[in-house]
């Protein structure tokens, strides 16, 4: 019985594609407005959009539709209006200019929004200056692929997020452009989904912002000069490969916040010229393996109330400091990492320093307690004090070390 009802099922689905139309909007066609056409249109048409402006107020996709932008038509809210709903699945909305949506803190109006939306995939668009760009709650299965996104805000409390994902599952965010948002991109309550080679910059809050999302991937993206960089909260089993933060500055700006997060990955990363690269805080299991310190104030802050994070064949150079914690207990293991401070020696030369490399400074633990105390950075009573606590150890926990520093620097 049950194959009979999937050669039916089958057969519907071909002659309603069979049956589709395309239907051209546009100067000089037969429909002149989008919503004529989404009102004539059937389950499974095509919708052609020449290029023109057009000011429709809030259009709303509520059936299985491809509508496809010519010419890269121009769809404005004139600062009014959610640009454009999709209230229903399996439409495909691809090549247009959505700008000037409306402003509301109340149900956040986006340039493109998708209500309970399964398999909507929204690719090839420019957004320009939307309070929120592309804004997806309860979607499945839905693609936002090669889209620029771009806004103008000053304050984060009067403008969006890029790319704001609710309550979902299986995206596909590939290859997109954010910029000038709140946050680039916003994941909360979002699982089994990837995050891959997108550019996120000049964002006012977070490149990248993700709470309570389980079991995701954040691949080959590229975060610059985001006001705090990445935060990772509440969340368990995400992985982070190949990504590079960077130029993250301020009091309080890390190219990643982790907080209360588990069982992750943080794997081939670049962190370059950020006040904190990787700061952690509640963040227990993770393996943070083959990365990059470079150029950073603090290398790695890793907090007292973390524990079994195993940090390797990482390389760390050219940070102020390399590492700092606020309590003496160590329940991490650091284990075969480059460190350009290190001078010890290889006399079997296995490749390994033949002494351990204690990369908790004394001064990094003054600075923990003390901020102001970064005034006497660099100056000779520093410099006599760390000798003095390398030769006799006596603030700094004997036991945060890396027992086999190694001796070049990895190529990564």
């Amino acid at each position: 019985m049950k194959k009979y009802l999937y050669i039916v099922c089958f057969l519907v689905f071909c002659i309603n594609k069979s049956t589709a139309k395309t239907i051209h909007v546009g100067p000089g066609k037969t429909y002149k407005s989008i919503r004529s056409a989404l009102s004539y249109a059937d389950n499974f048409d095509t919708i052609i959009v020449h290029h023109s402006q057009y000011k429709e107020g809030n259009i709303v996709i509520n059936k299985r539709i491809a509508l496809l932008g010519e010419g890269w038509p121009v769809l404005d809210g004139q600062h009014k209006y959610e640009v454009i709903s999709i209230k229903a699945d399996n439409v495909v909305f691809s090549g247009f200019q959505v700008q000037n949506s409306g402003f509301a803190t109340l149900h956040d109006p986006g340039g493109i929004k998708v209500y309970d939306g399964i398999g909507v995939i929204i690719e090839n668009n420019i957004l320009e200056n939307n309070f929120f760009g592309i804004y997806i709650q309860y979607g499945k299965n839905c693609i936002v692929r090669n889209n620029r996104i771009k806004a103008y805000g000053v304050e984060e409390q009067q403008i969006g997020n890029g790319i704001h994902c609710w309550k979902s599952d299986s995206l596909q965010i590939i290859g997109n452009n954010v910029q000038g948002h709140r946050d680039g991109i916003y994941f909360e309550f979002v699982t089994h989904s990837v995050i891959w080679r997108n550019i996120s910059k000049n964002n006012i809050r977070y490149g990248l912002h993700f709470m309570f999302s389980n079991d995701d991937a954040y691949i080959n993206n590229f975060f610059d000069q985001n006001g705090a960089g990445v935060a990772v909260m509440y969340t368990k089993n995400v992985v982070m490969y190949s990504n590079t933060f960077k130029n993250s500055k301020g009091d309080a700006a890390y190219g990643i916040l982790l907080k209360d997060i588990s069982d992750a990955e943080i794997i081939g990363n670049r962190f370059l010229d950020n006040t904190i690269a990787l700061y952690l805080e509640g963040a227990n299991r993770m393996l943070i393996k083959k990365n990059v310190f470079s150029g950073n104030g603090w290398g790695l802050k890793i907090q007292a109330n973390c524990m079994d994070n195993v940090i390797t064949e990482n390389n760390f150079y050219a940070n102020t400091f390399d590492v700092a914690t606020n309590g003496s207990l160590v329940l991490n293991t650091f284990d075969r990492n480059y460190w350009d401070k290190y001078e010890g020696y290889d006399m079997d030369k296995n490749s390994f320093g033949d002494v351990p490399y204690h990369p908790l400074s004394l001064f990094s633990t003054i600075i923990e307690n003390n901020p102001t105390a970064m005034l006497l950075y660099r100056s000779f009573m520093v410099s006599l004090m760390e000798r003095t606590e390398k030769l006799i150890p006596s603030l700094t926990p004997d036991i945060f070390r890396d027992n086999q520093p190694v001796m070049k620097p990895y190529k990564l």
